[in-house]
């Protein structure tokens, strides 16, 4: 059964889609997520169409019940920034995520590298903004087979964060134990004044002697 919902100026996934669905049409509405379950009961589902929506959130389980049939999965022309690995990875359908905002990361690249792309619109996921300038604008899959491993500029990032939070502590301890000296060497040279000002006789020589 084929369930064509093109432009009905749909919000949302519709809750009364038949259960013997196998090609739904969802493109050309304004729907803005997916929801965890949206389609579990969609057993027969083969192809999916959600392109040309508003989506900028896709939940981790938003189609589970849909993983072992479902053989085209369309997600392009939306306004999607970054999308869950586990969302996709137990898709076997060919997948389309061109034409949205993307974030490239390392996120990114980890779906990516798990999950089965439309090899006609690969190279149309293109980074909108990246955690490196000089990426966006560019194709994504052109970045990663230059070479480019996201994954290790997160790691880096992380390294960097930690070595000043580091140096930092380091820094703070410093600055206490030079304080925590130099008011000790003050107290101390105070109460050796106050001894040698007492009259003689309240204070032996031997006191005086010890503490110098």
């Amino acid at each position: 059964m084929a369930v064509l919902c093109s432009s009905r100026h749909l919000e949302e996934i519709p809750q009364d889609i038949p259960k013997d669905a196998v090609y739904l049409k969802l493109d050309a509405n304004k729907i803005t997520k997916i929801p965890n379950n949206a389609f579990k009961h969609l057993n027969h589902l083969e192809e999916l169409d959600l392109s040309r929506n508003a989506i900028e959130k896709i939940d981790m389980a938003a189609f589970k019940g849909v993983a072992d049939g479902l053989q085209m999965l369309d997600l392009s022309n939306n306004h999607i920034q970054s999308i869950p690995k586990e969302a996709l990875v137990k898709l076997n359908a060919k997948i389309r995520l061109s034409n949205n905002p993307w974030h490239c990361e390392c996120t990114l690249q980890e779906v990516l590298w798990e999950v089965k792309l439309d090899p006609e619109s690969v190279n149309e996921i293109t980074c909108q903004t990246s955690v490196r300038e000089e990426y966006v604008g560019k194709p994504l899959v052109q970045i990663l087979d230059s070479g480019v491993n996201f994954c290790n500029i997160r790691q880096k990032t992380t390294d960097i964060a930690m070595f000043i939070t580091m140096f930092g502590w380091f820094t703070m301890v410093i600055t206490y134990v030079v304080y925590y000296v130099r008011h000790n060497q003050e107290d101390a040279r105070k109460h050796l004044e106050y001894l040698k000002s007492l009259p003689s006789t309240q204070v032996p020589k031997e006191t005086i002697s010890t503490i110098l």
